[in-house]
């Protein structure tokens, strides 16, 4: 019977495709309901580096960066090095009396500091040090990191500020004099509502999908020239807090690299997972808590229970299962 197909034999383009659809789907379905087990809104895009399959969870949605923003911060710098335009090894002094607060790096000691820009940059994505970033980001520029932003297409990607900034509209919204009084206040009627921090139309900001795209052009050396794409590569995998993401892929032979995000009920992480098959999957997972409460353990696993959700359904499909 030449030119007929036995039913069940094999699928037509059209059909499988419409497979994937419904896989896909069903993906985003069960990865919406463990953001909602875990007590929060959740947001999440996940891509095959090299295919572009896809998987997404309010992919499009404005979402916090929070430390995230040190990101696109990483791959301005090192456009700007590739340019000649800053010298990486440039020598920096960060005094103890005029620091970005936080509770890493540079921001934790209680002395001057002198290091290099790539110093800098390694200690902003290694322990997600404030100092560290706004130090860099006065060198870099705010502009130039929107300007890199912009040329790799990241259209809803902003960055309006750094750390100090963040820090300082917060206490201005709050009318507080620190952290521990914004969490005592922060169920209060209209509090949350009041800080700019917390709304992406008015910091910086992202969508999940923004986030893949970026990171994946890391990993296919097109952020910047090749060298430099290696460099930030070497960084996201030395983060030394990879508890969100990689709680979904406890396997030796899986890397799983990334950059986390935490501000007040925010919690992100976005990443690249890597299997020794070569398949490579960029996830950005962006979530909100729905009540005030610091330690959130629930919210902090969620995020690699999406991400490997997500990643196991690229996987299938990729595998034809």
């Amino acid at each position: 019977m030449t030119g007929t197909q036995r039913p069940g034999t094999q699928r037509t383009g059209t059909q499988a495709s419409g497979t994937r659809d419904a896989a896909a789907r069903d993906t985003a379905v069960r990865i919406e309901a463990a953001f909602r087990d875990a007590g929060v809104t959740g947001f999440l895009h996940a891509a095959d580096i090299d295919t572009g399959r896809e998987v997404a969870a309010g992919a499009d949605a404005p979402v916090v960066l929070a430390s995230v923003f040190k990101v696109p911060l990483l791959v301005a710098f090192h456009r700007r090095a590739a340019e000649g335009l800053l010298d990486p090894t440039e020598q920096v002094t960060l005094p103890a009396g005029d620091r970005t607060s936080g509770p890493t790096g540079v921001s934790a000691l209680l002395d001057d500091v002198r290091m290099s820009l790539r110093d800098l940059a390694c200690l902003m994505i290694t322990v997600s040090d404030n100092a560290a970033a706004d130090a860099l980001l006065d060198r870099v520029g705010l502009d130039a990191v929107n300007a890199a932003a912009a040329a790799l297409g990241l259209r809803e990607t902003v960055v309006t500020g750094g750390g100090r900034q963040l820090f300082d509209d917060l206490m201005a919204d709050a009318g507080a004099s620190g952290f521990p009084e914004v969490w005592a206040r922060l169920d209060e009627p209209g509090m949350a509502a009041r800080l700019r921090a917390l709304d992406p139309s008015r910091t910086s900001r992202s969508t999940p999908r923004d986030m893949t795209r970026l990171l994946a052009a890391i990993w296919r050396d097109e952020a910047a020239p090749p060298d430099g794409c290696a460099a930030m590569r070497r960084l996201f995998g030395l983060q030394v807090w990879p508890h969100r993401l990689s709680s979904g892929f406890p396997y030796d032979d899986v890397l799983v690299s990334g950059k986390t995000g935490t501000l007040l009920t925010v919690r992100n992480e976005v990443g690249v997972v890597e299997y020794p098959d070569g398949g490579r999957y960029a996830v950005a997972v962006f979530t909100r808590s729905l009540l005030p409460i610091a330690v959130l353990p629930q919210a902090d696993a969620v995020i690699g229970t999406a991400a490997r959700l997500a990643v196991e359904a690229l996987r299938r499909t990729a595998s034809g299962r």
